[in-house]
């Protein structure tokens, strides 16, 4: 008995001497679960964490380690490069030739090397121990110490060729000069492997019949263990609007990634009594989809002064650490439809190929698209993970790394991103990774152009299309469909135009601007002038473009509109559909062509009428949206916003000139010194020649 079972502790100790050989898991985990390769079971990868990385380190020779971000793309393409060339050193033999100990002995324990793997998003601080700069990075560790690495999602051969160098250096000619690898996600070993020949014909004997009735069941439910899991918890279970003290907002909002919609409100508000009824039906409608909260800043002043509310309500929409504020309008509509597209945005930013694009197209007027390729860093993609939340509401972000839509966009820098508006292309300029992952930068651009090319004119936006802008408004009647459809139509035909016509002139413009500076190069190099010549090679071709107002299309619901539109443009949807050219910062308007006819919803009618008003100064008279008395003072307290100096300057001289004028008039009337008619000339010349100093008297 004693014979038994000692031999059944050797053999135990001997198995689980082979499986820590190569540093895997042996314990089966749900989450986690074996892969078969050429036959074999391979354990999971060893995860390292910051508990047992320094001992792991140092219980083999070799231990080759990938640094990896779960949500890094290249970290996601390059894992089925290092699960399967993990795969296939651990079913491989030992060098043949070798003394019989070894021989028998196999690949991993004769050169006492294991795989494994560590996940810098939950040990950042590991990874930043580790001097890792950016995803994945695999290093080979030798005694501890860093012996060679590899930067970025390289080929199987790359990584390979790193440790096969190790391992002759070790052992010197023990490894084979050319080494045919499988390919990524491959079971097998390649046909022309030794390896696979030998495979073929060894038959599996009584002990191996488990294994191989396992490959065929379990091959198939290989697990990707890059992948982050999805939370199971069911947001927003009962339907109501949580409410949050300072602990549970920390507890479920801040230290979670999950979507949280949240009213900030003080039970005093009219404006937060009135809405109180559609938040609560908000809560109901997101029963199951979005966590709605809302708290009390009469009895929680100290979070709500941490949130820096400038007003009540104030609604923001938080995914962990980052938030956004909703400033549309109040109606239960508004909030569903706000609320289902933070839900699409905030699941990340989706990856699209030609054909998911081209289906994206269909449903949305306004989409931003991030181009990258292989040697896009994570640091771009962290900038660009920071970008989803302020797009909530306005327009749609996706990234894609296929040929098919480089061509089609012309892109031959990455990473690279433009605007598709309605298919028509408009590109962001910078391209210096600092401007790229400037998010600052990135989203007052996106601002700009995150409004499709003929939007709807509506309550929310109405400031952002119509301030600074000379703006081509259309008032349509959307309850007859078919001349509606026809006006938009014409419209964005006539802003197709017209965007195009300005490019034409602004490139125009700027290759006669570099003419002008190549013929003072030549003037001056003609004339040997070195100082002229310097001057003409320091001119900058500076395309200032501030002093022109931007000329954007809109349309407006005139049914739905029709007061506001009558009161301010005198215009009567009932007459039918027209078309105004609004000048809001000038309270001036255009609603005639130059023929004197009213402006209609044709391409035509548009661009001849455009050209006339653009003009300096218009050639076309405009009218008033305010009264003439109200004209005055308007360009009074525009003067003053736009030259402050300018206009203190002018009423300090104003002023001074009043006080002058009055210390004038007061002397005036005051008169000169003279002598009083009344007095008597004795006493005149008493009062002069009188009395002398000694009192002598003449």
């Amino acid at each position: 008995m004693r014979l038994l079972a000692s031999l059944a502790l050797f053999f135990s100790a001997a198995a689980l001497g082979s499986a820590q050989a190569i540093g895997a898991e042996t314990s089966d985990s749900p989450d986690r679960e074996n892969t078969y390769f050429n036959g074999k079971r391979v354990p999971p990868l060893l995860e390292l964490t910051a508990d047992n990385f320094d001992k792991e380190v140092k219980l083999s020779k070799f231990l080759v380690v990938k640094y990896y971000s779960p949500y890094c793309p290249h970290c996601i393409d390059f894992a089925p490069t290092y699960q399967t060339l993990y795969e296939y050193y651990y079913t491989s033999k030992a060098p043949s030739g070798s003394d019989s100990a070894a021989s028998t002995a196999s690949f991993e324990k004769y050169y006492d090397i294991r795989f494994a793997e560590l996940n810098c998003v939950a040990y950042g601080d590991l990874c930043t121990k580790h001097d890792i700069q950016s995803y994945p990075q695999t290093i080979m560790y030798k005694d501890g110490e860093k012996a060679d690495f590899v930067k970025g999602g390289k080929g199987m051969s790359v990584i390979s060729g790193m440790i096969e160098g190790v391992l002759e250096k070790e052992k010197p000619g023990t490894r084979p000069k050319d080494l045919a690898l499988p390919e990524p996600g491959a079971t097998t070993f390649p046909a022309t492997s030794s390896e696979t020949e030998k495979g073929a014909e060894k038959k599996p004997v009584k002990g191996e019949k488990e294994d191989a009735t396992a490959i065929t069941k379990t091959a198939p439910q290989k697990v990707d263990s890059t992948k982050p899991s999805k939370p199971t918890k069911t947001p927003n279970e009962q339907g109501i609007s949580v409410s949050l003290t300072a602990e549970s907002f920390q507890t479920l909002v801040t230290m979670t990634q999950e979507p949280w919609f949240i009213k900030f409100y003080a039970p005093w508000c009219h404006h937060c009594q009135a809405m109180a009824s559609n938040w609560q039906q908000l809560a109901k409608e997101m029963k199951g989809k979005l966590n709605v909260g809302e708290v009390n800043c009469d009895a929680e002043s100290r979070l709500c002064k941490d949130v820096h509310l400038r007003g009540f309500p104030t609604i923001l929409f938080f995914r962990g650490g980052e938030r956004v504020e909703y400033n549309g309008l109040r109606g239960l509509g508004d909030f569903i439809q706000y609320a289902e597209k933070a839900l699409d945005i905030s699941s990340g930013v989706q990856d699209v190929d030609a054909a998911s694009f081209a289906a994206l197209e269909e449903k949305e007027d306004v989409i931003f698209v991030y181009f990258y390729d292989h040697a896009t860093t994570t640091e771009d993609f962290m900038a660009l993970e920071r970008l989803p939340l302020s797009l909530i509401g306005h327009a749609k972000l996706v990234k894609t790394k296929d040929p098919e839509l480089y061509n089609r966009f012309k892109i031959t820098t990455w990473p690279r991103l433009l605007v598709s508006r309605e298919g028509r292309p408009t590109y962001y300029n910078p391209l210096t990774p600092r401007e790229m992952r400037d998010t600052h930068l990135v989203l007052t651009w996106m601002k700009s152009v995150w409004l499709p090319i003929v939007p709807e004119l509506t309550a929310s936006n109405a400031r952002e299309i119509m301030d600074g802008k000379i703006v081509v408004l259309g008032i349509l009647n959307r309850e007859d469909q078919e001349t509606f459809l026809s006006a938009k139509r014409e419209m964005k035909r006539a802003a197709n135009e017209w965007m195009d016509k300005q490019i034409q002139l602004f490139q125009l413009e700027r290759q006669n601007l570099r003419d002008a500076k190549q013929l003072r190069l030549e003037e001056a190099e003609d004339r040997n002038d070195q100082r002229a010549l310097r001057a003409a090679k320091s001119i900058r071709i500076s395309m200032d473009m501030s002093d022109r107002k931007e000329v954007t299309f809109a349309w407006v619901d005139g049914v739905f509109w029709q007061r506001w539109i009558r009161t301010t443009y005198g215009i009567d949807i009932k007459d039918g559909e027209r078309v105004i050219i609004n000048d809001e910062d000038n309270r001036r308007y255009w609603d005639m062509t130059i023929t004197g006819s009213p402006i209609v919803p044709s391409r035509v009618s548009i661009l001849e009428t455009i050209s006339k008003v653009t003009s300096s100064p218009p050639l076309i008279k405009p009218k008033l949206t305010i009264s003439s008395f109200e004209k005055i003072f308007f360009d009074i307290r525009v003067t003053f916003s736009e030259h402050p100096y300018l206009s203190f300057g002018c009423i300090a001289g104003i002023g001074l000139s009043c006080v002058s004028w009055f210390r004038g008039r007061l002397r005036r009337n005051r008169g000169h010194f003279r002598l009083d008619d009344n007095l008597p000339i004795k006493e005149i010349k008493e009062g002069l020649l009188g009395n002398t100093a000694n009192g002598k008297k003449d």
